[in-house]
């Protein structure tokens, strides 16, 4: 595919259907972003971490859905985004239809959480990350983690702050401002 081609959310989704075994998201403007597999370094801290945010969600009892990589979510500016680990307020996930829940999921993501790569280029490195947390925030979203295993490092990006705030070393992640109760020790996280 030309990557000057530049598609509707529709578009962008018939493409996806058609070529699964393509890692792609979708930009604001319409433009494809091409993402990369992990190494199994970083594929192995990205487990971790969605195993821990879903047991923290499961242990508390919060009434919050719980996303994976996978999971492509389609926000108020037209883009489709991909989180490692993203979560949704249950009332706003049961509120979609059911066609709504089969697709790319029309609503920013509460929390949103991504793993750096090692790499500071391409699509998982620092630099484009940090748009993506940007986007998100703008999105609407309450809360972005930006891990950086490299550093033991994480940047904490609210709604409310204009930049992110830094915790290194981080041992612990905590959202408890948003949802009491949930927060996860990162040493599995960084261990890899």
């Amino acid at each position: 595919m030309p990557w000057d081609l530049r598609l509707s959310p529709e578009q962008f989704e018939r493409v996806c259907q058609a070529n699964p075994e393509a890692v792609l998201e979708l930009a604001a403007d319409g433009q494809l972003i091409a993402t990369t597999p992990t190494g199994s370094e970083t594929g192995a801290r990205n487990q971790a971490l969605g195993a821990l945010i879903w047991l923290a969600v499961r242990r508390t009892g919060l009434a919050l859905e719980v996303f994976d990589s996978s999971t492509g979510f389609r926000l108020p500016d037209g883009s489709v985004l991909s989180p490692d680990v993203s979560v949704v307020r249950q009332e706003r996930w049961t509120a979609l239809t059911a066609e709504q829940r089969r697709g790319f999921v029309p609503l920013c993501p509460d929390v949103v959480v991504d793993l750096a790569s090692p790499s500071e280029e391409g699509p998982r490195g620092l630099t484009a990350l940090r748009q993506k947390m940007k986007r998100y925030r703008a999105n609407g979203a309450q809360l972005g983690w930006l891990l950086i295993p490299e550093e033991l490092a994480v940047e904490i990006w609210t709604a409310a702050e204009a930049a992110p705030q830094r915790l290194a070393p981080a041992q612990v992640l905590d959202a408890a401002q948003l949802f009491p109760g949930l927060q996860i020790e990162l040493a599995e996280v960084w261990a890899g």
